[in-house]
């Protein structure tokens, strides 16, 4: 095993593209292809984005690059030009590029109407507040446009978007883009920004959510970093100020499926904070000290004003990547001692979880259908989780090194079959920092459970679930790694070297895979039929129905 650094997300990516040509020249110069083959056909390269090699950061090596997929093509940037002006007291024009900053009704009013829009920088020059969020009128940190801008902000605000970190500097790029450079940049200065997250149903606009290692964590509008042409974040709303709550790094946000407004931020001490963007965040939040920093607990706020208004201590050392369940009910978090742990949110109940064979779990993600969990770590493997059975029920070989992305393809079918009994057939796919994209395929019901080999006998194998496959964990119960004799192995049906360097982030798209190193290159891998189709970035993101991937 290969010991890197860990901690990576399973939502993120990088971005900037040169043209076709030159990147699989480049590519076939490193001995790496320009396509891959599946039993379906080939993917082929069709973009090789990267941040301008003129702009690298300082702190390159401190971070990790993750992406996330934004898709604004439903919501026209003329809504935000028609929102109402911002009160003299609170507005901030700049001439050189005519940008006008829009209302705080736009950015979500509290009930009286006098929550205001706070402007800050990127290091955090917003007006300080007693508590955890800085929601402040002040005009702090923003460029009037004569500072120097990654590409050209031509940016209409419609179609789907790339966003990826790398050392201090967060980019945007459009994902169909044939241009090498990104069209914005957004600077932190002294921190690092290390987490996203995107919310297409976001109703106030805001809906970007970003997580910095100094554990500050902002929510925006990702229409109005567009509009903008400075380098710092603008019209945001600034969460645990300067790490006022809690100043370890912010390993992971997510916004909270079906509850417009909530998110969560995962810490590395191990705390889980629930946020709700509707509350201005005046009074400082106070939590009771932990008393058994091993146990699972739930503490709210004491006051009903108080942001964030929960704290989850999920487990004694960093949570390194939480993912929720399409619908919202459960949640998912992975961290450095090796478990996986699935809560109920609703009920705040630990439902089930275990450990991995070795080493650290560094990523997480849900089937589309909410039945399967895939992790990944430091053991090199790819475990497969059912909620049904609360266990292991299936793991992945094929990875020289560390697992640090994990996603199911909500977008492929299986091949059509006049069986109509045949069991549901997922595709999921991992990346390494064996720089290895793998793709699986999962039957249930062509697992091969091992059985225990006979005293003086070879080991045999039974399609048949044995007495230990069927025992179903009680609910709330971590389980112990399981025994290699006692979990079905998964083979990879395709594995490819797709970067130099190791990888760190995979998303599946409707048009295409995205694969993305921890240096700050992405490839985006175009599926089979689709090669010479320009990508249309107002289905990119909307998945099949769960029936039409998988059935049963």
């Amino acid at each position: 095993m290969i010991n890197n650094e860990a901690a990576v997300s399973t939502t993120t990516t990088t971005v900037a593209a040169p043209s076709t040509s030159s990147s699989n020249t480049a590519a076939q110069s490193l001995g790496l292809k320009n396509f891959f083959k599946t039993p379906e056909g080939r993917y082929k390269l069709r973009h090789d984005k990267s941040h301008p090699s003129s702009l690298l950061p300082y702190a390159l090596a401190k971070s990790i690059t993750q992406i996330t997929l934004a898709d604004l093509k439903d919501q026209p940037v003329q809504a935000v030009a028609n929102l109402p002006a911002l009160q003299p007291s609170s507005s901030y024009s700049v001439a050189s590029s005519g940008v006008r900053y829009v209302t705080s009704k736009f950015l979500g009013s509290s009930g009286n109407g006098s929550r205001m829009l706070g402007f800050v920088g990127g290091n955090g020059t917003g007006s300080k507040t007693n508590g955890g969020a800085s929601k402040s009128g002040h005009v702090g940190g923003l460029s009037n446009g004569s500072s120097s801008t990654v590409g050209s902000n031509t940016s209409d605000g419609k179609g789907t978007y790339l966003i990826f970190n790398v050392g201090d500097t967060l980019y945007i790029t459009e994902l169909n883009s044939e241009e090498k450079d990104p069209i914005k940049s957004i600077s932190f200065g002294n921190s690092n920004p290390v987490c996203h997250a995107f919310d297409s149903k976001a109703k106030d606009g805001h809906d970007f959510l970003i997580g910095l290692n100094t554990g500050d964590v902002y929510s925006g509008s990702l229409r109005l970093q567009l509009q903008d042409v400075g380098k710092k974040l603008v019209g945001a709303h600034h969460y645990n100020k300067d790490g006022a709550l809690n100043n370890t790094r912010c390993m992971g946000v997510a916004w909270i499926p079906e509850r417009d407004g909530a998110f969560v931020a995962a810490h590395a001490d191990g705390n889980l904070y629930v946020y709700e963007k509707s509350k201005d965040g005046s009074v400082e939040s106070s939590f009771p000290v932990i008393k058994d920093q091993t146990q699972f607990s739930v503490a709210h706020a004491r006051s009903s004003k108080s942001n964030p208004i929960a704290r989850w201590h999920i487990c004694q050392g960093p949570i390194n990547a939480i993912a929720f369940s399409a619908d919202g009910r459960y949640l998912a978090t992975v961290g450095r001692d090796g478990y996986l742990r699935v809560f109920d949110y609703l009920n705040e109940q630990l439902i089930c979880g275990g450990k991995s064979y070795y080493g650290a779990l560094l990523c997480c993600a849900w089937s589309s259908d909410g039945k399967y969990i895939l992790t990944g770590g430091e053991d090199d493997l790819v475990q497969v989780w059912s909620m049904e059975d609360r266990k292991v029920v299936a793991w992945g070989e094929g990875h020289n090194s560390w697992v640090s992305g994990v996603a199911f393809d909500s977008y492929w079918s299986p091949p059509t079959s006049e069986d109509e009994s045949e069991s549901a057939v997922y595709r999921f796919g991992s990346v390494g920092q064996d720089t290895q994209l793998l793709l699986w395929d999962l039957a249930m019901d062509e697992l091969v459970v091992p059985l225990r080999r006979p005293p003086g006998g070879s080991p045999t194998y039974s399609r048949a679930h044995s007495s230990h496959w069927d025992n179903v964990v009680t609910v709330g119960t971590l389980q112990p790694a399981p025994s290699t004799k006692d979990v079905p192995k998964l083979a990879p049906l395709v594995a490819h070297r797709v970067h130099s360097e190791p990888l760190s982030a995979l998303i599946f798209s409707r048009e295409s895979i995205l694969t993305a190193s921890r240096d700050g290159h992405v490839k985006i891998w175009t599926r089979p039929g689709n090669s010479d189709v320009q990508v249309s970035g107002s289905d990119t993101l909307t998945p099949m129905k769960a029936a039409s991937s998988v059935s049963g």
